[in-house]
């Protein structure tokens, strides 16, 4: 029944050698990639007029242009610099691979985990970002927005278990349809304000008091709030292996594409924020659903634009279903990451690393009350330090390296570096009380946590590892003595066909019955003796109702008396129904716990399988 539900959501299996045409063209891969960057803005200048508004009043719009003129600049260079990356690194990676190659193991993992929370919080904060978009166009459903953040974030997970190529098909309408509909916006509110003019909103003049150390931090303030329109940028260098080929110059083609929309889109939402002099509310409208309704009014255009803005919203979170497994899946064959993430499932896609982002990120909506604003603050920390280590990590391989224009690529690299690192400063100043306290503190427990995975894989391999000769020193004539234990609750057909198998290999088999019940006990043992199977039955009787302890202390004084040449095999009677859920729910599962039991005793556990009714369920 499982296997037909998962079938019918995931669709059939893909061979390996589908893996070719799972593949971004630029079209479905500037779509897809591109989502995060471009929505970003949709809360990027909110976030800016948050900040400024309570202290400067109707000053405020005056501020923004520049600071968003600066964040634009310093979008411009962190692309040239990721057009750098993305020629000397075909094979993705990002960061990560950059960091690592060329400043170090440390930070390497340092840019790995940074990237690692910023898909998470890019996964959690466009949800709850296109929830705020559909709560400010339909204000009844705000009660209810983690439901509908927590919807919207499981049906994406379940159209990317389908795989890259449908789940592209699938979301590259959206990303085209806010781009047309926001650059709409852009021309008809210029030529509104041309024409006739701007409704000039009501914004308390509350004067900054004039002192440079403060109004330098709220400048600072205010740019570390809008550098959310910068997340995005680095996912197409980090996805490079997903293009068609080829791969380098098609994934350039669309990190440029990318920029040019985040640019124009960012750009124009600044100056009709501006010129309209929008005020954000918080838990109300958004700055664009203010925009668009002065532009539009309340009209089919208004409610088309907060549908594809709520859209764009929710598919930005598809970058981070692209990039979190990818990282994952390349950390994992480097022994950094459990080995299953590296592994593709049904579809071909990062399946196990989808589903872990799924419930990570479900959890932070939960945990932040699907608040975009209080999860932002936490946002940015991880993006610009994986930003600062992928930079840093290019400009040394050009000192190293050097080669054709070295000299300009590391003054490229070198600046991208200085800037992303006074940024995540920044960051960590002016937002670290507001939350960005978490991200610092939780980066390195997660660079330790992958240092210990590491350092298990390498143990696990040291011990499995042999070479040559000791393979050629192997005997396989040695005499062993033979002990099977079979743990036993009743007298019946499992237990019987178990026994059978039992002595069919062993000579010494004793079967042994933990008793809760006495009466129950003498019944089997009656039974047993009546029977005469020529097997020892040892039952010991548990005044606390224990059966798993007691079974595992017998067998643990066995493993301790035993000798060098003798082996002890338990073999667990374990019957099992047609029905999954009947299995599971419906009977103790005494062999599995005795399993994990037993895993660190000096035994061999088996179970020996009984199937009931299968033939005639199958009949049916």
């Amino acid at each position: 029944m499982f296997e037909k539900f998962k079938k019918f959501i995931m669709g059939k299996r893909l061979s390996s050698s589908a893996i070719k045409d799972e593949k971004f063209s630029i079209l479905f891969g500037l779509a897809i990639l591109a989502s995060d960057a471009v929505s970003s803005v949709a809360y990027a200048v909110e976030a800016i007029l948050l900040v400024l508004i309570p202290a400067l009043g109707a000053g405020a719009y005056g501020v923004l242009l520049g600071i968003s003129g600066g964040i634009i600049g310093l979008l411009i260079l962190l692309v040239i610099s990721y057009r750098q990356t993305i020629n000397a690194y075909p094979n993705g990676g990002g960061a990560y691979t950059v960091a690592s190659e060329n400043l170090g193991l440390i930070p390497g993992l340092f840019a790995g985990a940074s990237l690692s929370v910023d898909y998470i919080l890019t996964a959690a904060i466009s949800t709850t970002a296109g929830t705020d978009a559909i709560t400010s166009a339909f204000p009844i459903l705000y009660p209810v927005r983690i439901a509908v953040s927590l919807g919207f974030l499981l049906l994406i997970t379940v159209v990317n278990l389908r795989g890259l190529k449908e789940s592209s098909k699938i979301f590259s309408v959206p990303t085209y349809i806010f781009v047309f509909s926001t650059i709409s916006l852009i021309i008809t509110g210029l030529i509104k304000y041309k024409l006739y003019g701007a409704p000039t909103a009501e914004v308390a003049q509350i004067l900054l008091p004039s002192t440079g150390t403060l109004g330098l931090f709220l400048l600072l303030k205010a740019f570390s709030a809008g550098c959310t329109a910068l997340t995005g940028v680095e996912a197409v260098s980090n996805s490079v292996p997903n293009f068609k080929e080829p791969t380098t110059k098609n994934a350039n083609i669309v990190l440029s594409l990318l920029a040019l929309m985040a640019l124009v889109i960012f750009g124009g939402i600044s100056l009709l924020a501006t010129i309209y002099r929008v005020i954000p509310e918080e838990g109300g409208p958004t700055v664009l659903s203010h925009i668009a309704s002065v532009v539009f009014g309340y009209n089919i255009m208004y409610y088309v634009f907060q549908f594809s803005t709520a859209l764009i919203l929710f598919m930005a979170s598809n970058t981070a279903f692209n990039g979190f497994p990818m990282i994952m899946s390349i950390m994992a064959k480097d022994g950094f990451a459990p080995r299953q993430l590296m592994l593709r499932g049904h579809r071909l896609s990062y399946s196990n690393g989808i589903i872990i982002l799924f419930f990570i990120s479900s959890l932070l909506i939960i945990i932040f009350g699907g608040s975009t604003q209080a999860l932002v603050p936490l946002y940015a920390v991880g993006v610009f330090s994986s930003f600062t280590l992928s930079q840093s990590g290019m400009f040394l391989r050009w000192i190293k390296i050097k080669g054709k224009f070295w000299q300009f690529k590391a003054l490229i690299n070198g600046l991208g570096a200085i800037f992303s690192a006074a940024t995540v400063l920044i960051l960590g100043v002016t937002k670290f009380l507001s939350g960005a306290w978490i991200v610092i503190l939780l980066i390195p427990i997660i660079v330790k946590i992958m240092l210990t995975i590491k350092k298990h894989y390498d143990t696990v391999e040291k011990d499995l590892k042999i070479d040559l000769v000791a393979l050629n020193k192997t005997n396989f004539h040695i005499e062993c003595t033979h002990h099977a234990i079979v743990p036993i609750s009743d007298l019946n057909k499992s237990v019987v066909e178990t026994l059978k198998y039992a002595k069919c290999l062993f000579k010494n088999v004793t079967a042994i019955h933990i008793a809760i019940n006495k009466e129950d006990a003498l019944h089997l043992r009656d039974r047993w003796h009546e029977w005469n199977p020529q097997i020892p039955l040892i039952i010991k009787y548990s005044p606390y109702r224990e059966i798993i302890e007691p079974l595992v202390e017998y067998i643990d004084n066995l493993a301790k008396q035993k000798n060098n040449n003798e082996i002890i095999t338990i073999l667990m009677p374990q019957f099992i129904t047609f029905s999954t859920w009947e299995n599971y729910l419906l009977h103790n599962q005494t062999s599995l716990f005795l399993s994990q039991a037993l895993l660190h005793k000096e035994v061999i556990v088996s179970n020996y399988p009984y199937y009931v009714d299968w033939k005639k369920e199958i009949e049916s």
